[in-house]
C-alpha cells in the first residue's frame, strides 16, 4: 500500500468516527457473558449515552481495568456487544501508532474469524491520574492515542462510533462535541451499583473482581522480609540441583517426582488450613503455609516442562482451588532475580482459572507470565486460546490423559517421599512460613543462580525448553 493510499484511509477513519460516533447513541447489548449464562442467552439491556456505556466496561470485563485501552466490537443495526481486546498502555507516544493498528487488525480479523466483521467500534481508554496531573490532563493527553486509534479502525472500513477516556472518577467523549452530556471537565461516573446494567449483573448473580491493578497485585513478588530468605533459599536449591544431577547422577524423572508430590503435599496443606474471605489476608495466611525452601524446591522444579504438564492435570474437581492456591503463592516467591521463573507457576494459575470457567482471572495471569516471559509458549498458547474463545474442554481432556500415569504415581508418594534421603523439603530449618536458620537448607530442583543474574544478565535453563517467539499483538487480551 502506497504513502497516499494510507492518508487517504486515515482522513476516512477519523470521518466515520467523527460523524458516526456524535450521532449515535449505544443500543442494545448482549448481557457480560457470566450474566447471560446466568438469566439465558436472549436477555438484552440497552445501555443509552455515553455515562451507561462507561459504567458497562468493568462488566465485560469482570473487573475495573488499570492503565488500559480496551476496544469492543458492536454487531448488527442495534450495535450488540461481540469480541474485545485489551492492553496496556503504550508509556511511549511513538508506540501508539503500531499499536493502534494491531488493536484494530486483531479485534476486526479475530470478530470476522470467530463470528462476523464488526460493524461498529466503541473504545475506551483507562488511566488515573499521577502525581500532580488530573483526570483532565490524562484525558488530553491520550487524545492523540484515541485518534490513532479511530483512524486504524476507519482505515480497516469499521467506524469507531464511541471513544471515551475514564479517568478519576470522570469520563470523557473524544467523539461527541454536545457539553450538555459531556462537559469539557467531565461528567462524574454514575454511582456503583447504580446502573441498569449493574442491576442485572447482581440479578444474574455477577460479581465484579475489583481492580486489576488488585489482581495483578496478588501475584507480584513478596517484598521484604520474605524477600531476603526467598533468595538464598532459591539461591541453595539451583546448587544443590548441580550437586545431585551432575555429581550423583540424578534423573530428571525423579526429580520431576519429588517435585509433583511436595506440590500435592502443600495442596493438601492449603486446603486443610482455615478459610479466610478477605483476599489479602487469605493470601497472607498462605504465604505463611509454605517455608521458603519449599517453595524453591516447587518453583525450580516446575521448570521442567514434563513435570509442569503433571502439575497442569490439577485443574478441575475440588483440587482446583487449591491447585490455583499454590501457584499464586509460588509466583508471590519469585523474588529478584529470579522473577522470571514465575512464568510457569503463573501460567498454570492461569490455566486453573480458564478450565474452571474464570476467564478475567485467566487473562490477568496469563498476561502476568508473558511480562515475566514473553516467549513462554505455554503460556502464549493458553493466551491465544482463551482470548479467541476456544473451548477448554479439549484442552482439559488431553491433560486428563496426560496425567493419569501421574496421579497414580503421586496419590501413594505424598506420605513415603518426604523420608528418603533425597526427599524434598528434608532439610527444611524453618517453620512453614518463617526464614530458616543456621545452616540453609538446599532442596533440589531448579537451575543454578549465577551471580552474573543480579547485573540483568538473562538466565537460560537446563531442561527449560518451552521457549518461542511472540509479537505484540499477542500480549493483548480479547475474546474477537
Amino acid at each position: 500500500m502506497n504513502e497516499h493510499r494510507d492518508s487517504e484511509n486515515n482522513t476516512r477513519g477519523a470521518r466515520d468516527g467523527d460523524d458516526r460516533g456524535a450521532a449515535r447513541p449505544a443500543g442494545p447489548a448482549h448481557l457480560p457473558d457470566g450474566a447471560r449464562r446466568a438469566a439465558g442467552p436472549d436477555e438484552r439491556i440497552t445501555l443509552r449515552g455515553p455515562a451507561e456505556l462507561a459504567d458497562s466496561l468493568p462488566y465485560l470485563l469482570g473487573y475495573h481495568p488499570s492503565d488500559s485501552v480496551v476496544l469492543v466490537a458492536l454487531h448488527g443495526p442495534n450495535g450488540r456487544f461481540g469480541g474485545r481486546v485489551k492492553l496496556g498502555i503504550p508509556g511511549s507516544p511513538g508506540e501508539w501508532n503500531a499499536t493502534a493498528g494491531q488493536l484494530a487488525e486483531c479485534l476486526i480479523e479475530g470478530s470476522r474469524r470467530r463470528d462476523a466483521r464488526p460493524d461498529g467500534i466503541v473504545l475506551f481508554l483507562c488511566r488515573e491520574p499521577g502525581a500532580g496531573r488530573t483526570g483532565r490532563s490524562v484525558m488530553e493527553w491520550l487524545r492523540p492515542f484515541a485518534q490513532e486509534l479511530r483512524t486504524a479502525c476507519g482505515a480497516r472500513d469499521v467506524p469507531v462510533y464511541e471513544a471515551l477516556c475514564i479517568s478519576d472518577g470522570r469520563f470523557w467523549s473524544y467523539c461527541c462535541p454536545d457539553g450538555r452530556c459531556c462537559p469539557p471537565e467531565g461528567a462524574v461516573m454514575v454511582a456503583p451499583g447504580t446502573s441498569v446494567l449493574a442491576a442485572a449483573a447482581a440479578y444474574a448473580g455477577v460479581r465484579l473482581r475489583g481492580t486489576q491493578r488488585e489482581m495483578e497485585a496478588r501475584l507480584e513478588p513478596l517484598p521484604e522480609p520474605w524477600a531476603g530468605p526467598q533468595c538464598r533459599a532459591l539461591d541453595d536449591a539451583a546448587v544443590d540441583l548441580v550437586e545431585r544431577v551432575v555429581v550423583g547422577g540424578m534423573v530428571a524423572e525423579r526429580l520431576g517426582d519429588d517435585t509433583i508430590a511436595l506440590a500435592r503435599m502443600l495442596m493438601d496443606r492449603l486446603a486443610g488450613a482455615e478459610r479466610i474471605r478477605s483476599v489479602s489476608s487469605a493470601d497472607a495466611a498462605d504465604d505463611r503455609l509454605i517455608s521458603p525452601d519449599e517453595a524453591a524446591f516447587v518453583i525450580l522444579g516446575l521448570q521442567d516442562r514434563e513435570t509442569r504438564d503433571r502439575a497442569a492435570a490439577w485443574m478441575e474437581g475440588p483440587v482446583a482451588e487449591s491447585a490455583a492456591r499454590l501457584w499464586r503463592a509460588l509466583a508471590r516467591r519469585c523474588v529478584p532475580p529470579y522473577t522470571e521463573y514465575a512464568a510457569a507457576p503463573l501460567a498454570l494459575a492461569g490455566w486453573v482459572a480458564w478450565a474452571s470457567g474464570d476467564e478475567p482471572a485467566a487473562r490477568i495471569a496469563l498476561g502476568a507470565a508473558l511480562a515475566k516471559d514473553a516467549d513462554y509458549v505455554f503460556a502464549t498458547l493458553l493466551h491465544q486460546a482463551c482470548n479467541e474463545g476456544v473451548d477448554p474442554e479439549p484442552v482439559r481432556e488431553w491433560f486428563r490423559r496426560g496425567g493419569a500415569e501421574a496421579g497414580k504415581r503421586t496419590a501413594t508418594e505424598g506420605a513415603g517421599r518426604g523420608r528418603g534421603a533425597g526427599a524434598p523439603g528434608r532439610r527444611t530449618t524453618g517453620g512453614a512460613g518463617r526464614p530458616p536458620t543456621g545452616k540453609r537448607a538446599r532442596p533440589a530442583a531448579g537451575r543454578p543462580s549465577g551471580r552474573a543474574e543480579h547485573s540483568g544478565r538473562r538466565r537460560e535453563a537446563p531442561g527449560r525448553t518451552d521457549r518461542g517467539t511472540g509479537g505484540a499483538a499477542r500480549d493483548a487480551e480479547g475474546d474477537g
